[in-house]
């Protein structure tokens, strides 16, 4: 179309021809190619001069947000979008002609030496690690009006999960040989960024300096009305805009400049955590030293998952000299594997287990090779779209579409000189996510699925907690589950060892010996100069200490008796009124302080807690 032919096309757009004059250069370049791009109908029947100018206005900057956000701008959204909509009318197999195989793993589930050795590669580079936490999601699917990252991950003292992570972050940095500050990256959406903000700044960053941290903000992409790319209008004035998923961090990384900074400063491995996995450190760090030891560009930390598990499996997919290994949904892989080297298709092996571990999508990714791929393709890292057709014609859609990314999918991007791995965990030990509201939670448990719930997440977050002490050989009991609302909940022993105390098994084993914990005891430390040594807690009996830096506390031969922490299950009139807080809500419970001993130390110095409950200064 000539200059001439898209002007008079615009002159026979009454409502657009009226204001485009009056337009930004940029903006009218923008327009010019949108009709080239056979979106015309974004402009028709809009009001004549003087009749709704802020609104097409309004709806003319919104498309120039999306242009200037993505890369490639509005139209190349739409090219993307006609490709793969055409792959998708096809019925194109993603995976036609490869072979799957078991991806190159390491097995951490258990803590033996290989485990304390990978612990230690990690801790020998806390200086060049920094975290990419994926944080877009507000909690109203659970029952909670603010940001998933405000809700508490345990109740005993109500930690969220981003002070939780702080706190994490702030105890690698208490480790290094010189402390520095660690690279924290958050990114936000439009429903969490300016919550999220609030957040930091309320609680001061929970001790974190302003500046590691980097808040990224998600955009919008428009929706796909048809097969021809046409994008998708709710009214003439208003452009239906979806998430583009998780996939949008590489992007911002890359778009932002964070990525190629990092890198300046010396970082070489990223972890991309989620926003409410309270376990996640717990096993992050060693996944880091697999990377390091094993060359991995690209490690997925995982679990064993059963076979037909409605979980994605991680697989080595090998096609002539192309080999990937990336997570391929569970509903994808059985018929690939039927399709191929399994007519059975997902089998257990001997220990009951697929061979293709549980994705849970958390990654350590070698920062050199990320960036490389960032530049080469502008961040957009393998988008996908997914229409729900009305028939088998597939000529219209259910509701509009988009097209989406996902993090996990970088590897589909690697050459045959990129090294991809899997790095297996226990289950519990490294993710508990809370996705679900109580309903939703217990049907999945009744359905014999993982209910994900805030209940189930603060259940599995003490589990870790007492792994931790069975790990350094003390004697923990184990409660048997019972349904709060029908979602299982083990109510004791309640073991919280403060990232700022252990952070590792290697520092557990150093620093806790002889101890016992039974029944529905609590145990709580917060501090990295405190040692247990032969410290019982029976019953309901509860034990906080607390020391703050540069204070030395051994604790030996203590023996702890009282009423502690109680569980009190919320009554029907609790759970319906406005002045039970939210986050107890979607629990069902909470706990009474009936008696627990604590003791805080404030002032550096060394102390000896002794059997009988004194506190004796050195």
């Amino acid at each position: 179309m000539s200059g001439f032919d898209k002007y008079k096309e615009i002159s026979e757009l009454d409502g657009l021809s009226s204001i485009f004059n009056s337009l930004s250069n940029s903006d009218q370049d923008m327009i010019l190619q949108l009709l080239d791009a056979d979106q015309q109908h974004l402009f028709e029947n809009w009001d004549s001069l003087g009749k709704n100018d802020d609104k097409k206005r309004d709806f003319i900057s919104g498309l120039a947000k999306v242009n200037s956000s993505y890369p490639g701008g509005v139209v190349g959204y739409i090219m993307n979008a006609r490709k793969l909509l055409a792959d998708a009318k096809e019925g194109l197999n993603p995976f036609e002609g490869f072979t799957p195989e078991q991806p190159n793993m390491a097995d951490l589930t258990e803590f033996n030496d290989e485990y304390l050795r990978y612990e230690e590669i990690a801790q020998n580079n806390y200086d060049k690690i920094g975290f990419v936490l994926v944080a877009g999601g507000l909690g109203e699917r659970l029952g909670y009006s603010g940001i998933k990252l405000d809700i508490p991950v345990e109740v005993v003292e109500t930690t969220s999960y981003l002070k939780h992570y702080a706190e994490s972050i702030k105890a690698i940095e208490s480790r290094m040989k010189s402390p520095k500050p660690v690279p924290f990256v958050i990114m936000t959406s439009e429903d969490t960024h300016q919550k999220t903000i609030e957040s930091l700044n309320a609680n001061d960053y929970f001790g974190l300096k302003k500046e590691q941290v980097y808040i990224l903000m998600q955009e919008l992409v428009p929706a796909i009305a048809d097969n021809e790319g046409h994008l998708a209008l709710n009214d003439k004035y208003d452009m239906i805009m979806k998430p583009h998923g998780h996939g949008d961090i590489h992007m911002l990384l890359h778009t932002s400049g964070v990525a190629s900074k990092l890198n300046e400063k010396g970082i070489t491995h990223l972890v991309f955590i989620q926003d409410t996995n309270g376990q996640v450190f717990n096993a992050a760090l060693p996944a880091v030293g697999v990377s390091i030891d094993k060359g991995y560009d690209f490690n997925s930390m995982a679990v064993n998952r059963i076979p037909g598990e409605a979980v994605g499996g991680l697989a080595k997919l090998v096609k002539n000299d192309k080999e990937l290994t990336l997570n391929v949904e569970y509903n994808q892989l059985d018929p690939l594997l039927r399709a191929t080297i399994s007519p059975e298709g997902d089998i257990p092996n001997e220990k009951g287990f697929s061979i293709f571990p549980g994705n849970i999508n958390v990654l350590v990714i070698k920062l050199s090779t990320y960036n490389k791929i960032l530049e080469e393709t502008q961040g957009i890292i393998a988008e996908f779209v997914n229409p729900k057709y009305t028939d088998e014609t597939k000529t219209k859609f259910k509701k509009p579409t988009r097209l989406e990314t996902m993090m996990q999918d970088l590897p589909k991007l690697f050459d045959s000189s990129q090294k991809v791995g899997v790095t297996i965990f226990n289950r519990k030990w490294c993710f508990s996510a809370d996705k679900n509201n109580i309903i939703d939670a217990a049907a999945k448990h009744a359905a014999g699925g993982p209910p994900e719930s805030a209940a189930s997440a603060e259940s599995d977050f003490y589990l870790a907690g007492r792994m931790k002490m069975v790990a350094a050989g003390c004697q923990v009991d184990e409660n048997e589950e019972e349904l709060i609302l029908g979602v299982p909940f083990t109510r004791g022993p309640k073991v919280i060892l403060r990232p700022s105390f252990v952070l590792s098994i290697t520092e557990v084993k150093q620093k806790i010996s002889g101890c016992s914990i039974s029944d529905e005891a609590t145990l709580i430390v917060e501090g990295e100069g405190i040692t247990l040594k032969d410290v019982h807690l029976s019953g309901c009996s509860a034990l906080v200490i607390k020391a703050c830096s540069g204070a030395s506390v051994k604790v030996d031969g203590l023996t702890v008796d009282n009423q502690g922490f109680e569980l009190i299950k919320l009554t029907d009139e609790e759970l319906n009124s406005e002045s039970t807080p939210e986050y107890l809500k979607i629990r069902g419970y909470k706990y009474v302080d009936r008696g627990a001993k604590v003791y805080e130390f404030s002032t550096p110095g060394e102390y000896v807690i002794n059997a009988n409950g004194d506190i004796n200064s050195i």
